[in-house]
């Protein structure tokens, strides 16, 4: 971080003009990304910005940060090797659903289950855009698309049980105009040590305009969307009347306080550092209308980073190898004379 304190927004836009759709939800993204890294003091030459393919991966032309617009899916294998080469840099992938969950999926979970000291923001507005319009990796079950004009017959990845299950240590979630929200996960995203997984519900305004809206619009959201803090109940609703309890039969229940016998006490308090993910997935699979949709940093627990092992084993090799010189190398183990 630098001590840097003059550093505003402003600082980390780039001079290029943005080129997504009037009104979509990655304008707010780039805002926040923008404020946090402001909040966080980071020189913009100590960040790398990397994306693959889609509208969300325009964004490394409107940072001024370093960057690297790459090819399809392949954004966080780029981003691996920049964060292991050098340890030092902020690194940052921007990728949507498709990118990351499709051709991507693969280097998503081995990227999440090295944990490498890098902060994933994952699009999810459950569409191909750039493409025009077909239907996603989390696009929900019979979903009408150009490429599903009869509904999908498949069940949607939800991007952060997929995290968890490759090993993921820090997942949250946020909603593409929530910018307040957006800036503080972003920003205790980029102070977690490890692979941290942010999921954005965006909308597109061209192919799947209010995908999101049941729980994004400001008439609901307070009763359909709980917002989870560590170390606090897990009340929502307009009146803060309603809390999360887990059931007997060990599923997560909405109930009214003060009704069916139900006291604050009841509630269960958000533990965000739990080592074992049990509650963490649960909260993540919570959908309306059964459950709220869980909003905030659902998991943050830290372990060993890989680039932090790689750079510690390199050191340690070095300091006891005896080859000195690439000769001493080529003629190093198993050695053939060729007459």
């Amino acid at each position: 971080m630098s001590e840097n304190c003059e550093l505003k927004y402003t600082d980390y836009k780039s001079n290029l003009n943005v080129r997504w759709c009037p009104g979509c939800g990655d304008h707010a993204i780039l805002n926040s990304v923008q404020k946090a890294m402001a909040e966080l003091k980071v020189e913009p030459h100590n960040i790398a910005v990397i994306s693959g393919i889609g509208c969300s991966s325009r964004f490394p032309y409107y940072m001024n940060t370093y960057g690297f617009h790459t090819i399809h899916g392949r954004g966080a294998a780029i981003a691996s090797g920049v964060k292991v080469a050098n340890p030092n840099l902020h690194v940052w992938q921007i990728t949507g659903d498709g990118d990351a969950l499709a051709i991507g999926g693969n280097h998503f979970i081995h990227l999440i289950r090295r944990n490498i000291d890098m902060n994933v923001i994952l699009f999810n507005n459950q569409i191909y855009g750039l493409t025009k319009g077909q239907y996603s990796p989390t696009s929900k079950r019979g979903f009408i698309s150009k490429s599903s004009p009869f509904g999908t017959v498949e069940d949607p990845f939800r991007p952060g049980l997929l995290a968890i299950g490759a090993g993921g240590q820090f997942f949250a979630r946020t909603i593409d105009k929530e910018l307040k929200l957006s800036v503080e996960i972003m920003t205790e995203a980029a102070k977690h040590k490890g692979t941290s997984v942010i999921e954005v519900l965006q909308n597109c305004v061209i192919y799947n305009d209010k995908t999101h809206e049941a729980i994004t619009d400001k008439k609901y959201k307070a009763d359909r969307t709980i917002l989870l803090r560590h170390g606090e109940k897990m009340i929502f609703g307009a009146n803060n009347d309603k809390g999360l309890v887990l059931g007997e039969d060990m599923k997560l229940k909405a109930v009214t306080i003060g009704q069916d016998g139900y006291t604050l006490e009841d509630i269960l308090v958000h533990d965000a550092y739990a080592e074992f993910p049990n509650i963490h997935m649960k909260l993540i699979a919570m959908e309306y209308p059964e459950l709220p949709v869980a909003l905030g940093v659902i998991r943050s627990v830290e372990r060993r980073t890989y680039e932090q092992e790689v750079k510690k084993q390199v050191e340690e090799v070095q300091n006891s190898t005896k080859i000195s010189s690439f000769e001493d190398m080529v003629n190093s183990g198993e050695t053939w004379e060729v007459k």
